[in-house]
């Protein structure tokens, strides 16, 4: 643990020096990135030995504080999160040292800076914290430092807004996980995890309502569906690099608090797999068709998080499904899945959030309708979130879809073979995850084709241009993590195993499943071989002959107008409709009609029905509530010194009754 210690003060020295440096854009930038990268690779050490099978470590200190102490462990769980934050923290750092740069004129680097290393060493100790005040320490150091980088640009009232949405959603979550803790403390004892651990069987109910509480707690933090108000929200608000970071791996450790809730709770009863697994179908189906409606693209793709995040929940109900049922081969293919897709988004969507954030640099718009050819302008970044997409939209040979594939495998052995308590889930797992990929697709390929392709929309376009090195290299990076996951899929599935024995799932019963992989690996590799060897074959062709270039006949048009190509609204019209009556969408405008028309526009806005129709209406209620108390406000001490009395009072006449 000496390392991991010495990582997290590297963290905290990075930021203190970039505070320190504030006045110097570079020396803060250099500090920050520094610190990350320096803390990044010392972690690593021990992080990979663990996870690779290695012994577990651990450290403990006394504390003053009551029920808490200094105590910070490293097992397999622990570490394949640790991996996911440290390789994506680092890399968006890098990015980010470009990125921040167009800012140094009118913001401070150095508070940033100091935010940005704050909220890696908070998400690194969340994942190492053993001890319930330790961790809920470190939660609240993670919600307040990652608030603060929602709002850098506080200047714009849409961005203040979007960070009081996600400290408002992200404490509301945090109160549920400290009444978690507090029942579980009352039953072992101790807030220490090793006693949670120990306790053995807890009576069932008690065991539901401490699951549901996870789920409420930190669904929220994860972006559950109804609980994901907050992230269409803070994603865009963001810098993309903390935008990238947030939906990579923050959101993940909602997912990491909920497995190590359940590795205290005992074995789990059917009920809880099929609360997952509702939880994923509806957060992967709607997720993706608000997605498929929006005209922003970080919005866009902050959607796809509640998404993916709901085919994560697929996999861990599915696996907890076949725990409860006795099915090792469908717990092992379920909780693989789910784990391999925490891994998997976290590479592809950093990597969408920093193409959109490259966008957004070069052209000064994240607005779809306002883009297109940026192929030809930002070839590097097209090619970069092609990939992206591709993985996202789990289509082989990348990383996307070996994760799918193996709740995909899983769940239908499980339709097919099994009794209908655990069938008729499977099945529904089946048909959400098939109806998922069809939309994803769908959205991607809008997304891809109205920002860079056809002719551009607007002026923003005119003076696009690439991004340089130090934004390109952390995409190319990822990019390759996304194809080398989809090359070497067996490897990575059983680099799994310490961790699937933790949930009691047997690494064996992924043998059935590994057999496809390889002929999946196969067949990838004879996709590349053979996209090399024509890529090889143009280049040989072309070496010797002139390459001009010309306008498209396009059917008469010797130059369409960006009026003829499609809009984003337009693009998923023939979708939208069909699921209007989910997403209720608020469409302006209209065809022309007549034969001597007048000018006509069309345009479609799709409202999160949460955030309008739960959110919204509530708190304005408690803030109508809350105001006809103003009254108590007097801006007199000694009243207020008497309020405290008054309720210290109170306590006391209750505490002694």
């Amino acid at each position: 643990m000496a390392l991991l210690i010495v990582a997290l003060g590297l963290f905290v020295v990075g930021g203190v020096a970039a505070l320190c440096s504030e006045r110097s854009a570079r020396a803060a930038t250099a500090c920050g990135v520094g610190g990350i990268l320096a803390g990044g690779t010392v972690a690593l050490i021990p992080t990979v030995r663990v996870l690779l099978g290695g012994e577990r470590e651990s450290l403990r200190a006394a504390w003053s504080m009551p029920y808490g102490s200094f105590s910070v462990g490293l097992d397999a769980l622990s570490a394949l999160f640790l991996v996911v934050i440290i390789v994506v923290s680092a890399l968006a750092a890098v990015y980010g040292a470009e990125y921040w740069m167009a800012y140094r004129e009118r913001k401070s680097l150095g508070a940033a800076w100091f935010f940005y290393d704050l909220l890696i060493a908070s998400m690194v100790l969340v994942v190492l914290a053993q001890n319930g005040v330790l961790f809920l320490m470190a939660w609240e150091v993670m919600a307040l430092a990652s608030f603060f980088l929602v709002t850098f640009e506080d200047e714009r009232e849409e961005v203040r807004e979007a960070g009081w949405t996600y400290l408002v959603a992200t404490h509301l979550g945090t109160a549920f996980v400290m009444v978690m803790f507090l029942l579980l403390g009352r039953e072992a004892g101790s807030l220490e995890f090793a006693k949670f651990s120990m306790r053995g069987e807890l009576a069932p109910s008690l065991a539901g309502v401490l699951f549901l509480l996870a789920i409420i707690g930190f669904g929220t933090k994860a972006g559950f569906m109804s609980l994901h108000v907050w992230l269409p929200e803070a994603h865009p608000a963001a810098p993309s690099h903390v935008s990238a970071v947030m939906s990579g791996v923050m959101i993940k450790t909602g997912i990491y608090g909920l497995l190590r809730t359940l590795t205290w709770l005992g074995p789990p009863p059917p009920w809880w797999g099929w609360v997952l697994i509702g939880i994923g179908i509806t957060s992967g189906i709607l997720g993706v068709l608000f997605a498929l409606a929006q005209h922003d693209l970080k919005r866009l793709l902050a959607y796809h998080s509640v998404e993916n995040i709901g085919i994560i929940a697929l996999g861990l109900g599915v696996g907890l499904l076949g725990v409860s049922a006795g099915l090792p081969m469908l717990a092992a293919l379920g909780l693989a899945g789910g784990l391999l897709h925490v891994v998997n988004h976290a590479i592809f969507k950093s990597l969408l959030f920093l193409g959109a954030g490259a966008v957004l640099h070069g052209t000064g718009t994240r607005e779809m309708d306002h883009l297109g050819g940026l192929l030809k302008r930002m070839p590097h970044t097209a090619a970069y979130f092609l990939c992206g997409a591709v993985a996202i939209s789990g289509l082989p040979p990348l990383n996307g879809f070996v994760s799918e594939f193996l709740i995909f495998l899983g769940s239908l052995d499980a339709g097919a073979s099994t009794g209908i308590p655990v069938a008729i889930p499977a099945l529904a797992v089946v048909t959400a995850l098939a109806l998922i990929g069809g939309l994803a697709a769908a959205c991607f390929t809008k997304a891809f084709s109205v920002v860079f392709l056809g002719e551009p929309r607007s002026e923003h376009v005119g003076h696009a241009h690439e991004v340089g090195l130090a934004m390109r290299v952390p995409m190319a990076l990822l990019a390759t993590a996304c194809v080398l996951i989809g090359l070497f899929a067996p490897w990575v599935v059983n680099a799994l195993a310490p961790v699937l024995e933790m949930f009691g799932a047997a690494h064996a019963s992924l043998v059935p499943a590994i057999r496809p992989l390889w002929q999946l690996v196969g067949i990838a590799v004879g996709v590349w071989v053979l996209v090399g060897l024509l890529a090889y074959v143009r280049l040989r062709l072309l070496r010797h002959r002139e390459i001009g270039v010309s306008v498209t006949w396009d059917c008469g048009y010797a130059r369409p107008t960006a009026r003829m190509q499609y809009s984003s609204s337009s693009f998923a019209q023939p979708l939208t409709e069909l699921f209007a009556a989910v997403l209720r969408p608020v469409v302006r405008g209209g065809p022309p009609r007549g034969l001597f028309p007048e000018p006509a526009s069309f345009a479609s806005e799709t409202p999160d029905l949460v955030h309008r129709g739960v959110f919204v209406p509530v708190f304005g209620g408690i803030d109508r509530a809350g105001a006809k108390l103003r009254w108590l406000q007097h801006g007199n001490v000694h009243l207020y010194v008497l309020y405290i009395a008054l309720a210290l009072l109170v306590l006391l006449v209750w505490q002694l009754a």
